[in-house]
């Protein structure tokens, strides 16, 4: 019999405590008498929530105790109507309620818990999840902290137009908390300091509100011009018995077909870049689904006209002949979902007085396609320089594509003009020719140099995932946006939209969630600066065994923002000697390969000899191969 059953031995010990107790009892009395504030002034100050008391287990006797459902399975049940696969989540307690109906309830599969150390990684991871899978994944945040944590990853979703579906907890009556932290964390309007950056929020009351509301906000999320949506929850609706499960109903998701352009203004547009001599097309978030590589395809070689891709969205092969472009040459720019038609027709200088030059030909003409004047707000400026255009269609770039395609070419039909367009495209694929030897010879500058060269890097990375299905989910230099081959619409999955360092490591693990879905091998060329603000990502790739390599851009600086510095001092004449402090991440230098490790990451690094790169990528690329993330710490180059 264990000591724990023998009940001599638990009569010891009562006896024990109570010897002990009459003795603390006696030496107390021998004690001299203290004020009552002298006394609270020698106790712990406590300053969170009380240790748990026995007495909490045994509910008042007018509290159910157990249930056999809760207003959290309802929620489970209305999520999985929405074909979100993922809940990206830092527990906490305003949302324990559904988080333990997704678990036990909803068996934790659509949606399946993500494990996140910090809200900034769930919602960053939802972001670049979105553009790859080309649908939402859910995230969940707690309370006001939670939020604040969550704002800066919001922020860059709002930017960059993506669906991210965003629940937060809350104890919205007041007199149901109970802690000091339960204050603290609640608010009356939770989603106030975030609303600038929504496209929509809600607070259900009830458990039909929230019905209605999640499956609306999904709705409003996927309907271009997309972007994050929240709902608060309440905690005693998510924990609460559910009053008449009869009477609730789950409203149907019912999707919008995108907006299309007005097909008079399309054909107008038609007219326009058939007469035109030299027409380009300047994309920005026009791919929103596998379908709009090809419509862009098919719209540029019917016109035999150069169209410059801006990076946003993975929208057009990178070494087709008809990528790239002048628009000094233009006398016909339409930008199709384009941030800013400015930016593409000026030159912007940096100095004290900050002036810009018109780039095209005096007199282009300017047109526009695309939801961006569908949808803005006032107070962040993200919608850049306003620019008058002589066209500016309101609708969806993507799906307005099938109905300019096939007015072009009724209109070509009648104009003619087959020679002019033939001779157009066979210069644009010389100069595109040209071009790319440029860079490639550009490429080789200080080729065997270290720190190693960002040109090597890149081309050395390219060498070992060439011949296979690989996915650029992220980049810190532009190297691989010009000498690699990207011609897929997972080939690259576009920048942070709001400029939010921290954004890269965890929306490139999103986007490799969604790609491990289809096998494909996800590569990241991860600065430095960017992963010291959610390192713990990496321990979300190890613990989800998200397949993806990491390749550091290790410069050890903001550099950046170092020539930020090295201007001002030098537009002040003041040296630049100085310009290396607050700006360089050195003395000591970080060994990101020892921090992934930590995390459960295989790394190698950090690696200076440019012949030891391709080895030790090699032995990374199969250790991804195989289901799981690697790093490989490389000192590079600033640039």
């Amino acid at each position: 019999m264990s000591q724990d059953n023998d009940p001599s031995s638990s009569a010891t010990t009562r006896r024990d405590f109570l010897k002990g107790a009459t003795i603390a009892g006696a030496a107390t009395a021998l004690t001299p008498a203290v004020s009552r504030g002298a006394q609270a002034a020698t106790e712990p100050v406590r300053t969170g929530p009380p240790p748990p008391n026995p007495d909490d287990t045994q509910p008042p006797h007018d509290d159910p105790g157990t249930l056999s459902s809760s207003g959290g399975d309802f929620m489970v049940d209305v999520l999985k109507t929405l074909d979100l696969d993922y809940l990206a989540t830092m527990c906490a307690s305003t949302f324990r309620g559904l988080h333990e109906s997704v678990l036990n309830y909803g068996g934790n599969t659509k949606p399946e818990i993500i494990t996140c150390p910090h809200e900034e990684i769930a919602v960053a991871m939802a972001h670049g999840y979105a553009k790859i899978a080309g649908k939402p994944m859910a995230a969940i945040a707690h309370g006001t902290v939670g939020l604040q944590h969550a704002a800066m990853a919001l922020y860059n979703a709002w930017c960059d137009r993506a669906p991210v579906y965003l629940l937060i907890g809350n104890i919205a009556a007041a007199d149901k908390r109970l802690y000091d932290f339960e204050w603290q964390h609640a608010a009356l309007d939770p989603a106030g300091p975030v609303r600038d950056y929504l496209k929509w929020d809600d607070q259900p009351l009830n458990l039909q509100h929230f019905a209605e509301s999640a499956v609306r906000a999904y709705k409003i999320a996927t309907t271009p011009p997309m972007g994050p949506v929240l709902i608060s929850l309440d905690q005693f609706l998510q924990e609460g018995p559910i009053p008449d499960r009869a009477s609730l109903q789950i409203p149907a998701l019912s999707r919008l077909a995108p907006p299309v352009g007005d097909p008079n203004a399309l054909d107008e547009l038609a007219r326009m870049l058939v007469a035109a001599e030299y027409p380009v097309l300047v994309c920005g978030r026009v791919a929103r689904t596998d379908a709009a590589m090809g419509r862009l395809v098919e719209l540029a070689e019917t016109l035999q006209c150069a169209v410059i891709d801006t990076g946003q969205r993975m929208n057009f092969p990178s070494l087709h002949p008809l990528h790239g472009g002048d628009v000094t040459q233009a006398d016909l720019i339409l930008g199709i979902e384009v941030e800013s038609v400015f930016n593409a027709t000026h030159i912007l200088r940096d100095r004290v007085e900050r002036a810009t030059v018109w780039r095209p030909k005096p007199g282009a003409k300017l047109a526009t396609l695309g939801s961006t004047d569908l949808y803005l707000k006032a107070n962040y400026q993200n919608f850049q320089r306003y620019e008058a255009v002589d066209l500016a269609i309101a609708g969806d770039g993507e799906d307005s594509l099938p109905l300019l395609t096939e007015l072009v070419k009724k209109r070509l039909g009648a104009s003619g003009g087959q020679s002019m367009r033939e001779a157009r495209a066979k210069k644009l694929a010389e100069e595109q020719q040209q071009a790319l030897a440029r860079v490639r010879e550009q490429a080789t500058i200080g080729w065997d140099a270290s720190p190693i060269s960002t040109a090597r890097l890149s081309a050395e990375l390219y060498a070992q995932i060439a011949g296979l299905d690989w996915s650029l989910v992220g980049s810190g230099v532009s190297w691989p946006r010009r000498l690699w081959n990207l011609d897929r619409p997972h080939s690259w999955n576009g920048g942070d939209g709001g400029g939010g360092v921290g954004y890269m490591l965890p929306a490139s693990a999103g986007a490799a969630l969604a790609n491990k879905a289809h096998g494909r091998l996800s590569v990241c060329m991860q600065p430095d600066g960017d992963l010291n603000f959610t390192p713990s990502t990496l321990w979300v790739t190890a613990h989800h065994r998200i397949p993806i390599l990491y390749v550091m851009h290790n410069n050890r600086a903001y550099h950046m923002e170092y020539m930020y510095l090295q201007a001002m001092a030098n537009r002040r004449q003041r040296g630049i000697d100085k310009a290396y402090i607050g700006t360089t991440l050195s003395d000591p230098n970080i060994d990101y390969a020892t921090v992934a490790r930590g995390f459960g990451v295989h790394a190698e690094g950090p690696i200076t000899d440019p012949k030891d790169l391709a080895p030790a990528l090699a032995r990374a690329v199969a250790v991804v191969r195989r289901g799981e993330p690697a790093l490989v710490d490389v000192v590079t180059d600033p640039r």
